[in-house]
């Protein structure tokens, strides 16, 4: 498994009597790669910690969003915590390379040990700190894997007594993340299975696991008490509609079941194109809506009070980045020249950057007639 560290000293910060403050993102939102592991031929693993000394806090599931210079253009992205927050003092993100994607290929490619990268959050609500059990099963596809592994970390280091049942779907066997480190994991944790479904053997001829699709007649024979246990699902979205179909087929109580409402470090998708308007959206505009003009294409659209401008503005087929459209991820953040917004963010954004006059347009509904920065 390759491996590239910083050089670091190990002395009196680790055992310092001062106990370092919460780490704060609206503060200091600097952080430091401190290594970098690979996983599988696709997929690595980016740990870091903050530039001065304080403590991740947060659940396990949840997510940061980072700031980053690519080529001269600001991006943001997405990328659920793999970490547990049982260990403070670094947070980890792990990524896997898509191709023809540029956060994906840059993080890969330029990101070291010692590179400086700015960064917001954690912010997310899924976590199964929110629904306590005494049985869960988690159901990952892919990359999907990383907040259910912060989660069975969690239960690791505290050793939980909680019965988990660990489900991973992946192409191959070799495309398994933390194949090695989940083995660990059940053999030191009584309650602890884990199962692994791979779409093919690939080379490994000596695979005895299932191959081909997680069905509801695999799952029954892997986890038969899964109508007892509260589900975390995570992974692509077509992965994550066909397990929500195969619950409801088999007579799951949805009521238990939770999955992520968005993509986390989606590359190629950072601009995803609008429906085209129908005769209904391109009609004149409602005498009390309110006009939207994007600067640097010269876009005007029309946009309700009641109404976000990043929902007026696709309805008129333009093409915007965003992820979450709940103003957690910050995709589409953007600078308001004129005009004034009501918005309700959900921690996509600094109380300072709002002072700069950035909004997220996902969330935000126009008071006044409006310019943007795009």
């Amino acid at each position: 498994m390759q491996m590239t560290a910083m050089p670091r000293k190990i002395g009196s910060e680790l055992w310092d009597e001062k106990v370092p403050p919460t780490w704060d993102a609206d503060r200091e939102d600097t952080l430091i790669c401190r290594l970098v592991r690979s996983e599988t031929h696709d997929v690595k693993t980016f740990l870091f910690s903050p530039a001065k000394p304080s403590l991740f806090r947060f659940r396990p599931g949840q997510f940061i969003t980072l700031d980053l210079n690519i080529g001269g253009e600001t991006i943001n992205r997405c990328y659920t915590i793999s970490s547990s927050p049982t260990r403070p003092d670094t947070l980890s993100i792990t990524v896997k390379r898509q191709p023809g994607g540029k956060v994906s290929n840059w993080l890969h490619d330029t990101m070291k040990p010692g590179a400086e990268i700015k960064a917001m959050g954690p912010s997310g609500d899924f976590s199964f700190t929110h629904h306590a059990a005494e049985k869960y099963l988690f159901l990952s596809g892919g990359s999907g894997v990383t907040p259910l592994m912060s989660m069975a970390r969690t239960c690791y280091d505290m050793a939980a007594d909680a019965d988990v049942v660990f489900v991973h779907s992946a192409r191959t066997p070799a495309d398994i993340i933390y194949r090695q480190e989940l083995a660990s994991m059940e053999f030191g944790l009584p309650r602890f299975r884990t199962a692994f479904v791979c779409e093919t053997a690939g080379d490994q001829r000596d695979w005895a696991a299932p191959t081909g699709y997680l069905t509801g007649a695999l799952l029954e024979t892997i986890a038969a008490d899964f109508r007892q246990r509260e589900i975390y699902c995570c992974g692509p979205d077509a992965y994550m509609k066909a397990v929500s179909a195969m619950l409801k087929d088999a007579g799951f109580d949805m009521a238990h079941y939770h999955q992520e409402s968005f993509t986390f470090g989606v590359d190629a998708g950072a601009e995803i194109a609008a429906p085209a308007p129908t005769p209904a959206e391109s009609a004149s505009p409602a005498a009390d809506g309110f006009e939207i003009t994007f600067q640097k294409t010269g876009q005007k659209i029309i946009c309700g009070p009641d109404q976000f401008i990043l929902e007026a503005a696709r309805n008129a087929g333009m093409r915007l980045p965003f992820s979450c459209t709940k103003g957690i991820c910050s995709t589409c953040k953007t600078k308001k020249l004129s005009g004034e917004v009501e918005m309700k963010h959900g921690g996509g954004i600094r109380q300072r950057e709002i002072d700069q006059g950035m909004i997220l347009p996902c969330c935000s509904k126009p008071r006044s007639n409006i310019t943007l920065d795009k």
